[in-house]
């Protein structure tokens, strides 16, 4: 092992969850999923990864069991028995080769895609709005509030049952519940409004809950969180540590155990005007804030951050200097490597081994097949 790198293999253990390493394949759209069924392709694609040493393998959004909760063909599903029995193919073949997996459960609310591909019927979101004044689909009834939280649930349910080792919930990027969150998507004039972002956590929490009801109180649940939104990179939710105290300790409270906080760079300051340039980043913040475990995540061992990669860049292998100090520093718990691992199934491997003359870039070509 390469002593610059011992402190990311260190293991990790939280209630039914132990991992080998600190190193967590982020979540990443693939929409390869035919019909929203994974199949042996998807298992294979995942197995490598595991077979490279990742400590955690979070899988790519995978929708609940809501009328249009995706905005793209080909997404996966998590529900109904051929998804469900596909994606237990996918966790067999994690475990077979000796690596730990969990579902990101997802519902993307009124985003739209990148294809133009459109559902057969209208999306919902908090407000019936995508963006800031920008109207798209239906205003979500108390009704269909409390079957989206009960859809999580159930997903979550299913995941413990068919073996997963964690879930994770996608609470960020300007999907639906990060659509509750922010102030520019969220006009209700009910309980799951309000002037602050205390309150328009409220739904967040219920599905937080209801997901902790559902798997018990051992059970890993993690809960991906950002400022940033696709419909507007420089938003921010929390613009001090007490408003983000406010926004993150109620999920925390209601039952995440891990906060999976996603930013463009992970080496770049949350709060510079108060640690200054070389201070906390947003994990190491919500850690500091909440309690609770973190994931860091945003441009990984690439030379360029990730947006780039929508416009078709490339992006050569960069060094992880700045990640071992930060790690060596107990900023954040775990990190999350996101378009390294699409490139490079092998990068835990090699970063370990200190093999990194071999290191592959990120090249944009990857996206249109799994690897």
């Amino acid at each position: 092992m390469s002593s610059s790198s011992a402190v990311l293999f260190r293991p990790f253990s939280l209630g039914t969850m132990t991992l080998p390493n600190r190193i967590v394949m982020a979540p990443m759209t693939r929409t390869m999923a035919p019909a929203g069924v994974p199949g042996p392709s998807n298992a294979a694609y995942y197995r490598r990864r595991a077979e490279g040493g990742v400590g955690l393998i979070l899988s790519e959004g995978t929708v609940v069991g809501r009328p249009v909760s995706r905005n793209e063909a080909d997404i996966p599903f998590f529900h109904g028995e051929p998804a469900l029995a596909g994606w237990k193919g996918v966790v067999d073949a994690v475990h077979g080769a000796g690596g730990r997996m969990g579902p990101q459960l997802w519902h993307t609310g009124s985003t739209r895609g990148m294809s133009g591909w459109e559902p057969e019927g209208p999306v919902e979101s908090p407000s019936g709005l995508v963006g800031p004044g920008e109207a798209r689909g239906e205003t979500m009834s108390e009704e269909a509030i409390a079957d989206t939280v009960a859809a999580f649930a159930a997903a979550a349910a299913d995941a413990k049952r068919l073996g997963f080792d964690t879930i994770e919930i996608h609470g960020a990027h300007g999907y639906l519940i990060d659509q509750f969150f922010w102030q520019g998507t969220n006009m209700r004039a009910d309980r799951y409004n309000g002037a602050t972002i205390k309150e328009r956590s409220r739904f967040a929490a219920e599905v937080v809950a209801a997901i902790r009801a559902a798997v018990g109180p051992d059970y890993p649940v993690i809960l991906r969180v950002s400022q940033w939104k696709q419909q507007d990179f420089s938003a921010r939710l929390a613009p001090s540590p007490a408003e983000m105290t406010d926004w993150l300790l109620p999920l925390v409270e209601a039952g995440a155990d891990i906060l999976h906080c996603s930013q463009r760079r992970f080496w770049e300051p949350e709060f510079p005007e108060i640690d200054g340039e070389a201070g906390l980043n947003f994990a190491g913040w919500a850690k500091k804030l909440t309690g609770a475990a973190t994931i860091s995540v945003g441009s990984v061992g690439l030379s360029s951050d990730f947006f780039g990669a929508f416009g078709g860049e490339n992006s050569q292998a960069g060094g992880i200097e700045r990640l071992v100090e930060r790690m060596e520093r107990d900023e954040f718990d775990l990190i999350a490597v996101g378009r390294a691992l699409i490139s490079d199934p092998d990068w835990a491997h090699k970063i370990q081994s200190g093999d990194t003359a071999d290191l592959r870039g990120f090249h944009a070509a990857a996206l249109a097949e799994l690897v």
